[in-house]
């Protein structure tokens, strides 16, 4: 007997651009991708099977406007009530993958359609997305009900983004008008309602009131529930920001569905992985006992088949688009950047012939080139002139005396007067002008030690300014390098609280407030984060 792991159909995010060798082929796995076309790294699915569960078909999208001739699974249902861009618009973020299985069950030679998807998230501040996820809802339906017409069982999977039931949610009471979410709704008109396993010694009619009420006559199961229908706090998703995962303070959207047929003559189990990290998803399985059918070759969809994974050597040709001579001097034109070339060098190039005859350009005599040469040199020395800053630390690092030729070290003697004389302005110009050197090249040597302030030789009105500087740069860079205020402490736990930042476009974008440094829970949960907020005050 031959046994489906589920757990090997994982649901990812990935961007085209970033997909490697190491996470495209996986030894004794073969994979189908989809990538958001939009947004890189935005969104995605990724469906792996193993090879001796090698589909025959795959597909990508829901649509099936992604879909080659003679390689889509086929079945789109009625999908009259969308118009040909709102279709687009819901495949080309890459939320679905679909894989269609050959297996032998107790009705003899069968098939299995899995449907891998990324459902949205609706985001409270843009109403369009709230749209965007019902009708992505309804085509998922309208593609899962019509493959399950043509004969073929069914199985949906993955991020629905949406808990069902108050026993999926950690507080649902924190939630308005929570049977009223249209995603819930939706569920209830998607799932079959059942109740005819017992767990805990519960009633049938306590299963039919709290884990499946007002469910419908869907045509899918919520197989985790089917097996466990009265298991609370089995969540597979938690805010990572929060650190909620430690208080168990999540919700339960990542589904297995599937038809109820299948479930009741081929599924074994059912569960959940929380102890799994690594993400802000666990992982969720079903085990299925049925005998595959490989199919001989991997479908076109395929990453094997990818030019970056064949192991065949790409044309060079393919890297390149040929332009003509009129639009790349047009686009240059257009595109020019600072210190790019003008359009007239640029036909000089393209065409290195004078305009109006054939005749090529003289070469510069030796007189013209020596010409050149000065108007060259005088240009660098303008040039380093006019870049005089050098690197960063010139802006805090003091003047530098003029360079000296040969660097001469002061004598213990020569040190020994200097320190004598205090570095009176008076005694500096009486010292003959050898001494002066030297004075001021160890002066320029010792200012770039940690010791600036005790510089030898250096002379009063010299260290008078530089006090006089000393004092306000220090004030200024106190003011604005002041560092985060001092940490408050929670009054529940007693504890030094943690500063956030407000990221939420609003009047109070961008403002600073502390909150207890514990992880968020449920308000009953002495351990799980208390109430404390404070706003920091803008002066602090």
């Amino acid at each position: 007997m031959n046994v489906l792991c589920l757990s090997h159909v994982l649901h990812t995010f990935f961007s085209g651009d970033l997909l490697d060798e190491k996470t495209a082929i996986v030894d004794g796995y073969n994979s189908y991708f989809s990538f958001s076309r939009g947004r890189s790294g935005y969104s995605g699915v990724a469906t792996y099977c193993k090879d001796s569960a090698t589909p025959f078909l795959a597909e990508e999208g829901l649509t099936g406007l992604l879909a080659n001739q003679g390689e889509a699974v086929g079945c789109y249902g009625d999908q009259v009530e969308l118009s040909s861009e709102e279709l687009l618009a819901l495949d080309n973020e890459g939320r679905a993958v679909i894989t269609q299985h050959h297996f032998v069950g107790k009705d003899g030679p069968q098939k299995l359609t899995v449907i891998n998807v990324y459902c949205p998230r609706a985001d409270p501040d843009k109403p369009e997305r709230k749209q965007y996820k019902l009708q992505f809802y309804q085509l998922l339906q309208c593609r899962a009900e019509a493959i399950l017409s043509s004969g073929s069982h069914v199985i949906v999977l993955g991020d629905v983004n949406t808990s069902h039931r108050p026993i999926d949610h950690c507080d649902p009471d924190d939630v308005d008008n929570f049977e009223d979410n249209p995603g819930r709704k939706w569920l209830d008109h998607f799932l079959f309602g059942m109740a005819e396993k017992t767990e805990n010694d519960n009633t049938e009619d306590d299963l039919t009131d709290i884990s499946q009420k007002s469910a419908s006559g869907g045509k899918f199961v919520d197989s985790f529930r089917h097996f466990h229908p009265m298991r609370s706090s089995a969540f597979t998703c938690w805010s990572t920001i929060t650190g909620a995962r430690q208080t168990n303070y999540g919700t339960r959207i990542d589904y297995i569905f599937a038809d109820h047929c299948l479930v009741k003559s081929a599924f074994i189990g059912v569960d959940i992985m929380p102890e799994v990290e690594g993400s802000d998803h666990c992982p969720v399985w079903a085990q299925l006992s049925c005998t595959l059918q490989s199919s001989p070759k991997c479908p076109p969809l395929c990453t094997r088949h990818m030019p970056e994974f064949t192991g065949r050597q790409q044309k060079l040709s393919r890297f390149f688009v040929k332009v003509s001579d009129k639009e790349r001097v047009s686009k240059v034109s257009e595109e020019s950047l600072p210190g790019s070339q003008e359009s007239g060098e640029i036909r000089e190039n393209l065409n290195p012939v004078v305009q109006g005859n054939s005749v090529a350009k003289k070469r510069p005599t030796c007189r013209e080139k020596d010409a050149n040469a000065s108007k060259a040199k005088r240009s660098n020395q303008m040039k380093t002139e006019s870049n005089a800053k050098g690197s960063l630390l010139a802006f805090f690092k003091p003047k530098q005396t003029p360079t000296i030729p040969s660097i001469v070290n002061l004598s213990p003697k020569q040190t020994k007067s200097s320190e004598d004389s205090q570095g009176s302005e008076s005694d500096v110009r009486s010292c003959p002008s050898n001494v002066q050197t030297k004075t001021n090249i160890s002066l320029v040597t010792e200012m770039e030690t940690e010791n600036q302030d005790e510089v030898e030789g250096e002379s009063t009105s010299t260290v008078k300014s530089k006090d006089c500087k000393k004092g306000p740069c220090t004030g200024f860079w106190k003011a604005v390098l002041h560092g985060p205020p001092q940490p408050p402490l929670c009054k529940s736990h007693n504890e030094p609280c943690v500063l956030r930042t407000v990221k939420k476009a609003g009047p109070n974008l961008g403002r600073q407030f502390f909150v207890c440094a514990r992880p968020q829970g449920h308000a009953s949960n002495p351990q799980a984060r208390c109430n404390f907020f404070a706003w920091v005050d803008k002066g602090k």
